[in-house]
């Protein structure tokens, strides 16, 4: 799949998420005292989202392009934190029953956010993957629809609509700054950027100790990196192989970077500085900005913060020890 595959489809979504979906505002970056001259640079506060996070934007077009035997069934779906909340706060909206697998890495926090929005959770496994497989086989079982965290062409659309604001926004942007996990994000945003503006540069940004798609973009195939532990919990993980979001990177992507566990944790101070409500991967887009600042500091540049969700461990990090 290619990006002008993906157009249609964000031009689509963007006909039907607003219904639960938000649009949301673009500020201008306040300056930082490691950037100078600071040059023009605006955040995307996608943590402003109703769920706080992007994800709804790609669980609300998935859900909405179910026919009505596939919405009756149900679905089901596993995730990190921030896409089952997305799915649940969409199934919700469209009366669609939704059970969400979390391994026990999951907090007991983002459960409870789940729980409210009237999904029902089963914590299955220790990591991501033992959770995502076993969410797989409990569809298949069941006839019900699994829904992709970013293997998914709907919501990889539905996270493009978040270009189609940006260049509404600010017509003349030049680049863009995006935190990568799995490659929904990146992909649905650089395929709407590719066809629509394609002299913005799009730049991936990874967590040194959680990089599994960009070392298999270096690799020039999925493969299994090793991790460590990362604030950026929402970016973490493998990637599923055969997944749509490695041919779209690899077309839309201009270049990543990689940040460190440190440099994510004073991101993410100085945010919480301002005000905003930062989680580990906004950190790192906003890191991945900091490092770069320098090379675009003449040009127009955005930060896309793409959730405000912190466990409440890192949320402490933030209090105990303001910038």
């Amino acid at each position: 799949m290619l990006s002008r595959d993906i157009l249609p489809l964000v031009r689509q979504a963007a006909d039907r998420v607003y219904a639960l979906v938000t649009e949301t505002p673009l500020v201008a970056l306040p300056p930082h005292p490691s950037v100078a001259p600071p040059g023009r640079v605006f955040a995307k506060l996608e943590q402003l989202q109703t769920t706080g996070s992007f994800k709804l934007r790609g669980a609300t077009n998935k859900l909405m392009s179910l026919t009505a035997p596939e919405a009756a069934a149900g679905v089901i779906t596993s995730s990190t934190g921030n896409h089952g909340l997305g799915v649940a706060a969409a199934a919700k909206f469209l009366g669609i029953d939704a059970e969400v697998f979390l391994s026990t890495q999951v907090t007991r926090a983002k459960q409870q956010k789940i729980i409210r929005q009237g999904a029902r959770i089963r914590v299955v496994g220790d990591d991501p993957l033992a959770a995502e497989l076993a969410a797989r086989e409990d569809a298949a079982a069941t006839g019900r629809s699994y829904i992709s965290p970013y293997n998914d062409a709907y919501v990889v659309a539905g996270q493009g609509t978040i270009a189609l604001e940006l260049l509404r926004q600010l017509p003349e942007i030049e680049a863009i700054f995006i935190a990568t996990g799995g490659g929904g994000l990146i992909s649905g945003v650089g395929s709407v950027l590719r066809q629509l503006a394609p002299g913005v540069q799009v730049i991936g940004c990874w967590p040194e100790n959680s990089a599994v798609l960009y070392a298999s973009l270096e690799a020039g195939h999925i493969i299994a990196a090793a991790e460590s532990p990362t604030l950026s919990e929402s970016t973490a993980g493998g990637v599923e192989q055969g997944s749509i979001t490695f041919d779209l990177c690899r077309e839309v992507m201009h270049h990543g970077v990689l940040v460190s566990e440190q440099e994510i944790l004073s991101a993410m101070r100085w945010g919480h500085a301002q005000g905003w409500a930062m989680e580990g991967a906004s950190g790192v887009s906003l890191a991945g900005y900091l490092k770069e600042a320098r090379r675009y500091a003449d040009r127009c540049a955005v930060v896309l913060f793409c959730g405000g969700n912190p466990s409440p461990a890192i949320r402490d990090l933030l209090v105990e020890q303001p910038v």
